[in-house]
């Protein structure tokens, strides 16, 4: 059966390649040691979020990818060292650390502006840096104490 969710509109598809004709947000979770996402693949306005391959020997996306998308990182210490999607490419001279364009401390800093164009394909490369788990940690937290504020008003 087919996953449903309200208000969202999910169709199966026998491929990839194909899904990517049809998404406009792309979310790669795994543990690939090849690319599944390819460059010839990408339209116009598509936004990457590659999550998974946290390894150096693991690639969830090809070099092409890096050539036509605008890459941001969350931790670009991290991420060209610990990830095959940026590491290898970059070893093997296909991607040059120049070329991403900010990590999460620089746009939240407001060192660096994201200014995207709805052409534009980005692609966010994550290695899991402990500031996404400090946020996470940090809104459940307020939301926690929300909660108790809330139940005590109520009491």
């Amino acid at each position: 059966d087919a996953v449903k969710i309200e208000g969202v509109d999910i169709k199966t598809v026998d491929s990839i390649s194909e899904g990517m004709k049809h998404a406009d947000i792309v979310s790669c979770a795994t543990l690939s040691p090849t690319p599944l996402i390819y460059g010839k693949d990408l339209k116009p306005g598509q936004h990457l979020d590659m999550i998974g391959a946290y390894k150096p020997d693991m690639r969830e996306m090809d070099d092409e990818v890096l050539e036509k998308a605008n890459v941001y990182v969350d931790n670009m210490e991290g991420a060209t060292k610990e990830t095959g999607d940026l590491a290898i490419p970059i070893a093997n001279g296909t991607f040059r650390v120049e070329q991403i364009k900010a990590d999460l401390f620089e746009l939240a800093k407001g060192e660096k502006i994201l200014n995207r164009n709805p052409d534009d394909i980005t692609c966010f490369k994550s290695v899991g840096h402990a500031l996404e788990d400090l946020a996470a940690a940090t809104l459940a937290f307020e939301k926690t104490e929300q909660s108790k504020t809330l139940n005590t008003l109520n009491h």
